[in-house]
Formats: C-alpha cells, sequence, structure tokens
C-alpha cells in the first residue's frame, strides 16, 4: 500500500483552517486539519512533506512522523509542526478505516463512553480571520444576533450565560475578560480598576450559581510575571479550576515561580509542540493542568505520548479545542481513551453555527457530555460540497 496523493483544502471563509487529504492506491483517504497560517501550512505540506511521504506505506505511521519531523522548526507549533500534525491525524484515520475501527481502540481502546464538556465561551467568529489573539480579532459586532455569542454575553451577562450552560448539562466554562484590560496591550501591569473590572463576570457567576458551574479563567500568555501573580491572588477566592497561560509557556522558571505563588493551578501548553517541551512544563514548570493542540503540536502520535507522560506524573491532561471540527473529532478520540483526562473542552458557539456545515457529522452532544462519531477512523468526512465551493483553494501533490 502506498500514498498516492496529498490533497489540501482551505476556504476564503474560514480563512485559518486548512484540511489535508491523505490518498492511497487502497482506495483508502485520512482525513486531518491544522490552523491558524493555513496558507503557510499549506506550502509546507505540499513542498516539504509530500516528497518525504509520497509513495510510503501509510501504516508506517510512527516511522513517517520522525520522517515528517522538521530539522528547524522542530519544536513548538510553527508551521512545520503544525502541517505535520495535519497529516499526522489523516494517517490515523487511515489507519482506522483499514482496521474498521475507531481512532480510540486503536489507541488502546475507550476508557468511557463519554467524556463532560467544558465551553470555551467564544461567539462564531472568534478569531476567525488571523491568528491574532486579541479583542479586535474576536469577532464582536459581526453575528451579535447569532445563537451563542458566548463572548459577548460572559462580558454582559454572565451569570445568564452560566445558566444556559447549565440548562444543557454543562457544568464548566472558561472566560477571558481579562484580554480587555488597558494593560494587556502590553502586559507589564493591570490597574486596580481593570483587575476589579475583569473580576465582575467571575464573582457574578458564583454569586447566581454557587458551586454549580465549574470556572476557568484563560489569561492568553499576556502578561508579566508580577501581573501574572497580582491576576492569580484575585481569582483566588472564586477557586478556579485552573489559570490557563497566565504567562507565555516557554518561561518555564517563570511559571514555577508563579505556581508557587498562589493556590489557583495553573494550566496551558497548547502553544508547545513536542513531547520535551511537555516533559520539562509537567516537570520543570510544575504545571497543574497541561493543555495540548492535537493540530498544533504533531498530532495524534504527539498526544497520545503526551497523555501519557502527564500520567506518569499523576497529571491530568487537557486537549485544546477552539478552532475546526476535526481538532474537536481527533480530541475526543483521544480524550476518551486517556484516563487521565477529565474533560473535553468545545465551543458551542463554533459547534452549533458552522461545524455542521464543513463535514457529514459531529461527535454527538448529550446532556453535557460528548462521544465519539459512529464509524471507523475518525467518524468524520469532509462534505461532498466544500471543495466545490466558490471561496474554496485547492491544491494537490500526487506520484
Amino acid at each position: 500500500m502506498r500514498i498516492t496523493k496529498l490533497e489540501t483544502i482551505r476556504l476564503r471563509q474560514h480563512a485559518n483552517l486548512l484540511w489535508v487529504r491523505v490518498y492511497t492506491d487502497a482506495d483508502v483517504t485520512g482525513l486531518g486539519e491544522t490552523w491558524f497560517g493555513a496558507a503557510v501550512c499549506e506550502t509546507d505540506i505540499h513542498e516539504r512533506i509530500a516528497p518525504l511521504i509520497l509513495g510510503e506505506d501509510p501504516r508506517r505511521i510512527q516511522h513517517l512522523h520522525r520522517s515528517m519531523h522538521p530539522y528547524a522548526g522542530f519544536f513548538g507549533v510553527g508551521a512545520e509542526m503544525r502541517a505535520l500534525s495535519a497529516v499526522d491525524v489523516a494517517l490515523w484515520d487511515i489507519a482506522g478505516k483499514l482496521a474498521n475501527k475507531p481512532v480510540h481502540d486503536l489507541l488502546g481502546g475507550a476508557t468511557r463512553a463519554s467524556i463532560p464538556l467544558y465551553n470555551t465561551c467564544a461567539g462564531p467568529d472568534y478569531v476567525s480571520q488571523s491568528a491574532d489573539v486579541r479583542p479586535g480579532n474576536f469577532g464582536l459586532g459581526e453575528q451579535q444576533s447569532a445563537q451563542y455569542e458566548d463572548l459577548t454575553a460572559f462580558m454582559e451577562e454572565p451569570a445568564e450565560l452560566a445558566a444556559s450552560l447549565l440548562d444543557m448539562g454543562i457544568n464548566s466554562m472558561k472566560i477571558w475578560p481579562f484580554d480587555f484590560a488597558e494593560g494587556a496591550a502590553d502586559g507589564v501591569d493591570i490597574s486596580n480598576d481593570d483587575l476589579k473590572r475583569a473580576m465582575l463576570p467571575f464573582e457574578q457567576i458564583r454569586a447566581a450559581h454557587g458551586d454549580k458551574m465549574r470556572i476557568k479563567a484563560e489569561l492568553h500568555g499576556l502578561w508579566s510575571l508580577p501581573a501574572a501573580q497580582k491576576i492569580c491572588s484575585a481569582l483566588e477566592p472564586i477557586q478556579p479550576d485552573w489559570v490557563e497561560d497566565p504567562i507565555w509557556m516557554d518561561r518555564i522558571a517563570d511559571i514555577k515561580k508563579l505556581a508557587h505563588s498562589t493556590f489557583a493551578p495553573l494550566a496551558g501548553g497548547e502553544t508547545l509542540g513536542g513531547i520535551a517541551q511537555i516533559r520539562e512544563l509537567i516537570e520543570q514548570g510544575e504545571i497543574a493542568t497541561p493543555i495540548i493542540d492535537v493540530t498544533w503540536g504533531g498530532g495524534i502520535t504527539f498526544a497520545h505520548k503526551c497523555a501519557a507522560i502527564a500520567e506518569s506524573f499523576s497529571k491530568p491532561i487537557a486537549f485544546h479545542d477552539c478552532s475546526g471540527p476535526i481538532t474537536l473529532c481527533s480530541s475526543v478520540h483521544l480524550a476518551l481513551s486517556a484516563p487521565n483526562v477529565v474533560e473535553q473542552e468545545f465551543t458551542r458557539g463554533f459547534y452549533y453555527s458552522w461545524y455542521h456545515t464543513l463535514v457529514d457529522q459531529l461527535p454527538p452532544i448529550e446532556n453535557g457530555r460528548i462521544s465519539a462519531p459512529s464509524g471507523p477512523g475518525l467518524g468524520v468526512h469532509l462534505r461532498d460540497d466544500v471543495p466545490n465551493r466558490e471561496d474554496a483553494m485547492v491544491r494537490v501533490t500526487e506520484l
């Protein structure tokens, strides 16, 4: 069996997303995905990766993963790693289809039938056009009448937002009001007024719902160590599940200092790639919950190893999703197989508004829990009309 063709697809409407389809001479095709810098990742797939894997046996996933591993950009989540990640996910999809088993069965089998969700409270257009994770790219004001504009909701009606999630059986949520502080522009410090203002959504959720709703705080790596310490101290009374990316996750020594200075658990790592970085984040940075992005850091091959590393330290691990339907689907298969995953991230503003326009089915959700879609491999395929859309850009490299 040989890999015969690589096809990439991206859409102007969802400019951050890139899909790759890996074709074989056995008439079995695998689907992968990555996001941010879609055009750059597309180029890397066709110009660097294609010559390395065309003609190779797609079943040799570990071998191909090592072959695709770049000399420059060999760690982190740069374009080379994101391109590798997309192809790796597609190879696992092929393996599942050949075995007539879901991907989670290839990873050792499901440890449970479904897993609880937490909602990342973004709206449908959140960071949809570029990789700039700043308020100007949060999609605010574009679809205010859209269902589940949860970012506007957490700033204006946080208690009502929490109530709507609880009604769906979801008792965990993540919000990021600190991004709107004036000091977030350079991250050096946060004023007391901005600190108090950013704390209001957390306090209102606690006042209305008590401990029924679990709350996570996202800081997007915007802050200096002193500013992050000030924010974590303010968050301690509301007992967050975690404070995510309080500083950039490559500052391992500072992460350790922050962990020792606060009772609030720290989480992060989605902007890191390669198992060595995740091991150092756990071992040296003493992070409470490492978070990885499957389609950024090295694919399913990478994520499966990271879950085992975290388990060896008796740590939970979380799989990031605020991106696309294949990332979510891959993460669900991994989360079901890994015993140290507590819950799976999703963004209901994406899931219920546009994910279904791209794929034939989604991982089903019932009473706040998500399970794997039916079928072998990932169980998900791009809709037939996606490559034929007017805004589609398709590129093919073949033997």
